[in-house]
């Protein structure tokens, strides 16, 4: 196979458009006339806005990304391993983005079931069959696609009940209400400490959006609103912030004894990709 980086050249141009489209439907959520964030649907699971600043993190590292797969180990992830999965995310989460943007909750609500099934492929793939031989591998593959994935589960979540939730503005929180946000909640919870423990090394990035999403909740459902979502909120934000906490001391103290398995001594116990 050859390392040159004209390989592939198709789906490497493919890989930038659809970054650029990509990013260029979550810049419109920012640039538009009227302020997304702050006119959509509010449900008593809306964060605040400052929540989807972690959308620019995720933009930043996608860029280096597209920028890694014109080298030969990132051509062996993104390209050979990812492959089209990647244009088909950006083509989703664009779609996704302006439903949501344009208030359409429900059509977005399906789109970010399917944003969140091919990221969750991709992430399968990542995590499976290509486990990080370089800081490159690790800085611009795996943490951007930990961050999104952590994130795709926040925004399912978010707008289910934009779509099927009663408008907190008008509607006071109900008991099935209150009941259904705890749910939300403890789930979010549950899936970051499953991050943090999800193998030796962890996956404290999809751990820290979700983390970061619940603050975030906290902060904006105040306790005028609903005490019980106010401080259930808290609560699980906290949880998940141990748990964060948890699995980086726990990286930290087997990086120290030297237990962290390096890619070149695991491999041949890694199966390949079919």
């Amino acid at each position: 196979m050859s390392d040159n980086w004209r390989d592939d050249i198709f789906l490497k141009i493919a890989n930038i458009v659809v970054y650029f489209l990509f990013l260029g439907s979550n810049v419109y959520t920012v640039a538009a006339p009227h302020d997304i964030y702050f006119t959509g649907r509010e449900t008593y699971v809306t964060p605040a806005p400052w929540a989807f600043l972690i959308w620019s993190l995720i933009h930043l590292l996608l860029l280096g990304t597209v920028i890694y797969q014109f080298t030969a180990p990132g051509k062996k992830v993104i390209i050979d391993g990812i492959s089209w999965r990647f244009p088909l995310l950006g083509i989703l989460n664009a779609i996704y983005v302006h439903l949501w943007a344009s208030q359409h909750y429900i059509l977005a609500f399906v789109f970010a079931l399917f944003v969140s099934s091919t990221i969750s492929h991709i992430y399968y793939i990542v995590k499976k069959f290509h486990a990080p031989a370089n800081v490159g591998d690790e800085v611009l593959v795996h943490l951007p696609f930990s961050l999104y994935h952590g994130w795709t589960t926040v925004l399912v979540i978010l707008t289910a009940f934009e779509a099927f939730g009663v408008n907190a503005l008008f509607v006071p929180a109900g008991v099935w209400t209150k009941v259904f946000v705890f749910l939300a909640l403890f789930f979010l919870e549950a899936t970051a400490a499953t991050y943090a423990f999800s193998s030796p090394e962890g996956d404290l990035p999809a751990s820290f959006a979700i983390t970061w999403s619940l603050f975030a909740i906290f902060a904006h459902q105040n306790v005028h609103r609903s005490g019980f979502i106010h401080w259930s909120a808290l609560a699980f934000a906290v949880l998940s912030a141990f748990w964060v906490f948890m699995g980086a001391f726990g990286m930290y103290k087997r990086f120290r004894g030297g237990s962290i398995i390096l890619d070149e001594e695991r491999a041949p116990l890694v199966g390949s990709e079919t």
